[in-house]
């Protein structure tokens, strides 16, 4: 462990797991440093001090910080390369890696990594996690990047915070020019264009190498396009399938001057911008559409590309990330996720020089770059409630975060409708008021293992969490558990909810407030909560009758807000589906 300056930095890494089911590892690789950058990034999100003088290509030039820019941290290695079956991150290894940070004392592990959602019982990430919470440990995981899929979610545990990705109000622009006269809005961290005149267009699909796909020439895959109709043009790919930034690097290895990246309608308005290889921008999935009916309607397409520019105060912000996972959960669908959302899409942050000599900084997208904005605000939050637990803290995330974006209406996801709590969660990050939300919706490892009853669990396999012999107790609902949104998986008639608010604030009178779903009414009592001091708990119960269960055909949501009348608002997403 090295002290340098103010921080104390520690690495270790585990690949026995890995060697074991996937590959064997060069010796050379025996050891803690980030060759990919990932983790780097990562990691100095949450917690990099402050660099003055930071940018990307000369772009987005300012004092760079992590959410918790005076902690201690702690990096633990258990990803390796990808191998042809799939291998990255063996359960194994990283077990072991929250085994060694459990033993390390640490107070938050922030974990930007997930597969396919399989049962608590099967899942070591979620047993692993577990072992961190009960001793206090409050663990952040992002969702996933499977995006806009429906129940995509990943790491689904109830006792970890579970992270989507949203943008923010800075844009780094550049523009497409057509001779049309259109001009068309991208994102870009790319290079510019050598020269400031047209260039030729050209569709992907019509560069198809001979023994290609036409979709796959489309999509500007590996080996689809042929160099001799691509040399000196800006090359037209469609998104999807294949990586963008790899895209960008077939372009260039058939000879592209440039390329324009076109969403597709499943991405929406979600775009990104990436540091490609070659000078190229990322246009929305309509604007996508005008380029490609420009490139129909003649037979000699010309277009430009504007240098990146950074652009601040954009609206609107935030909106959901098209990539980011959605629920609802197909492990426990009583248990919404994701819980929260956080800035996830064209993040600066540091990144690693190796293999070859790049920026020490570099901007990516993904739930990865959401994940640790949380775990920052995680750490604050420790610093200021060393006493609250790790339910404490999700719950003053979750039911003080924002619902609505900077132009006062509620978030938008990539197709410009109204975010729901599947990929929202409760919403956006709000670090300083989660600092004091009034009210907290608690819970106890026991609590945990009495929720991993009400899945059936027996008493051997309760104890791959508890560590010893567990009693479920005799009534026992996942309607009761005390979770900060609240969800009725297939209401069939009527159902009672019951949940518990602990008052993390001053003595104060707190009254109910209710958006029903839609063809849902909802019943509290009771409505009204007096708490006269610190550490009071109270309970309420909220009924829920279909009214129209005929009209109602999919999920439908609301929401609960217990409020002061001033400083406190503590709100809760409801979510029921209709059996």
């Amino acid at each position: 462990i090295d002290d340098v300056g103010s921080k104390l930095i520690g690495a270790k890494y585990y690949n026995k797991g890995y060697q074991a089911s996937f590959a064997k590892l060069d010796p050379s690789m025996n050891n803690a440093r980030d060759h990919e950058g990932h983790g780097s990034h990562t990691l100095s999100t949450a917690g990099g001090n402050f660099v003055p003088g930071v940018s990307v290509n000369g772009i987005g030039t300012g004092i760079a910080r992590g959410g918790s820019p005076r902690v201690r941290v702690a990096a633990y290695k258990v990803c390796w390369p990808r191998t042809r079956n799939g291998g990255e991150c063996d359960d194994a290894d990283v077990v072991k890696g929250f085994e060694s940070a459990i033993q390390d004392g640490v107070d938050v592990i922030s974990v930007s990594l997930g597969g396919t959602p399989t049962d608590y019982m099967d899942d070591g990430l979620a047993i692993a996690s577990f072992h961190a919470v009960k001793k206090g440990i409050t663990v952040v995981f992002s969702a996933g990047n499977s995006g806009p899929t429906p129940g995509s979610v990943t790491n689904v545990a109830p006792w970890v915070i579970t992270v989507g990705a949203s943008t923010i109000d800075r844009e780094f622009q550049s523009f497409v020019h057509l001779a049309s006269g259109l001009n068309l809005k991208g994102l870009s961290m790319s290079k510019p264009l050598p020269q400031s005149g047209f260039y030729p267009l050209i569709n992907s699909a019509n560069a198809k190498a001979e023994n290609a796909t036409m979709m796959n020439a489309t999509l500007c895959a590996p080996g689809a396009l042929d160099p001799e109709k691509v040399q000196g043009k800006i090359l037209v790919c469609l998104r999807g399938v294949n990586g963008r930034v790899e895209k960008g690097r077939e372009a260039a290895r058939a000879g592209a001057a440039g390329m324009i990246l076109c969403n597709d309608k499943a991405n929406g308005d979600s775009i990104n911008a990436d540091p490609h290889v070659l000078p190229a921008t990322h246009v929305k999935y309509a604007d996508g559409l005008r380029i490609y009916a420009y490139l129909n309607s003649t037979n000699e397409p010309l277009g430009n590309l504007t240098p990146p520019k950074d652009a601040i105060n954009t609206k609107p912000a935030p909106f959901m990330a098209g990539f980011s996972s959605r629920g609802p959960n197909t492990i426990t669908p009583e248990i919404l996720k994701p819980d929260i959302t956080a800035p996830g899409v064209n993040i600066i942050a540091a990144f690693s020089e190796e293999p070859e000599p790049v920026s020490p900084y570099n901007l990516e997208s993904g739930t990865s770059m959401a994940c640790p904005h949380v775990s920052g605000v995680v750490g604050l939050l420790k610093s200021v409630h060393p006493d609250w637990s790790p339910a404490a803290i999700k719950s003053a995330i979750m039911t003080t975060a924002n619902t609505k974006d900077n132009t006062g209406s509620p978030m938008l996801d990539e197709t410009k409708t109204v975010a729901s709590p599947f990929s929202r969660g409760a919403g956006h990050l709000d670090p300083n008021r989660a600092m004091n939300p009034g009210l907290v919706y608690d819970l106890t490892a026991n609590d945990y293992l009495d929720f991993l009853c009400t899945r059936g669990y027996n008493k051997t396999m309760i104890q791959k969490f508890s560590d010893q012999p567990y009693q479920c107790p005799e009534n026992n609902s996942i309607l009761d558990f005390n979770y900060p949104s609240i969800t009725v998986h297939k209401l069939n008639g009527t159902v009672t909810v019951t949940r518990r608010l602990t008052n993390v604030g001053p003595p104060g009178v707190y009254t109910v407030n209710v958006e029903s779903p839609v063809g849902i009414s909802v019943d509290v009592k009771p409505s009204t909560l007096a708490f006269g001091k610190k550490g009071e708990e109270q309970k309420f119960e909220l009924t829920m009758k279909a009214e129209g269960a005929s009209v109602i055909s999919d999920y439908v949501f609301g929401e609960l807000v217990w409020s002061n009348g001033k400083q406190y608002h503590v709100k809760s997403p409801i979510v029921v589906y209709v059996a």
